[in-house]
């Protein structure tokens, strides 16, 4: 009897401190979603579309669907301002095919396949120039959104390198060594391409791929020179490539780094982006907003890069 009697006063102290907790989920409520960039020495490129709901179907055709058009988008830089027209990929300029497949990331072979469409300018004058602050306005619907982003200055590496990893010695990844600026803030994204000639007698990797994090700043090391390496992001998906080299670059690889400069506004956007894409789908990562420097209610990023190039040899 004492043991049912010392239960049921577990059993009743265990149910008196539970409690019902009621978590009010907001509904979907769309926004509209402005990715534009401008970089030195290339035209701004801005996409506009519609959010969507997370149980909304995800596939190419839903993506594409989500794109707008009819939006008036300006870009200016305090003195010029210049109306963007509306081009897309199925139906451009003829010779600007090339200059289109850079801007958009994909293959010009692909640009016909897709209907995408997006607001920039052939206007050379309101191309990217260091140490500019472009101003975007956004006009759709009655409604308008604008942003500000500035060129910074571009850094340089102060060399690039390649050395074998632990025990290969044909597979290694790709080391830089920086000097930052001291005094100054500063955020790098680093992208890369091989350009190793394949059978077809072209370049292995036709665009610029981002690493799997390639933005970082310089909050731990404003001042310092430093080494630091980033790995092969091409080989990942690549079934040619055995499990074991994942990752790294291969004896003989040529490759092209670009570094770019950016603001500590698109910096931010771009780390929480990345951030919360790395954590998608943990139960325990803790939640991230992703901010945004478009003013007027849209999401997104109006990103201004400044650019430099390197070519790294992978050789002893």
């Amino acid at each position: 009897m004492k043991k049912l009697f010392f239960l049921l006063i577990l059993l009743f102290a265990i149910t008196s401190c539970t409690k019902e907790v009621t978590i009010d989920i907001p509904g979907f409520e769309e926004q509209l979603v402005i990715d534009g960039s401008i970089e030195t020495g290339y035209p701004p490129l801005v996409l506009i579309s519609r959010s969507k709901d997370i149980y909304s179907p995800t596939n190419i055709d839903a993506f594409l669907a989500s794109f707008v058009s009819g939006a008036s988008v300006t870009v200016g830089d305090g003195t010029t301002e210049v109306v963007l027209d509306e081009i897309c990929t199925d139906n451009l300029p003829p010779g600007t095919e090339a200059l289109a497949a850079d801007l958009f990331g994909i293959s010009v072979a692909e640009l016909a396949n897709y209907h995408l469409c997006a607001y920039t300018t052939f206007n050379t004058s309101m191309w990217g120039q260091v140490g500019k602050t472009y101003y975007l306005t956004v006009n759709f619907e009655g409604k308008t959104y604008t942003s500000m982003t500035t060129i910074m200055p571009a850094t340089n590496f102060d060399q690039l390198y390649w050395k074998p990893d632990g025990s290969f010695t044909d597979y290694g990844y790709s080391w830089a060594t920086l000097s930052d600026t001291p005094g100054q803030y500063d955020a790098y994204k680093w992208e890369v391409k091989r350009i190793n000639i394949g059978l077809d007698g072209q370049p292995i990797d036709e665009g610029f791929t981002k690493t799997y994090n390639p933005v970082f700043d310089d909050d731990f090391f404003d001042g310092l020179t430093f080494d630091f390496f980033y790995e092969n992001p091409m080989v990942w998906d690549d079934p040619t490539v055995p499990d074991e080299y994942k990752g790294y670059y291969h004896l003989g690889d040529s490759v092209v780094v670009k570094l770019s400069k950016m603001d500590r506004n698109v910096f931010s956007f771009f780390e929480k982006k990345y951030i919360q894409m790395s954590t998608a789908g943990n139960p325990f990562a803790t939640p991230t907003n992703i901010p945004s420097n478009i003013v007027g209610g849209a999401l997104g990023v109006w990103a201004g890069f400044s650019t430099s190039y390197d070519t790294l040899y992978c050789v002893p």
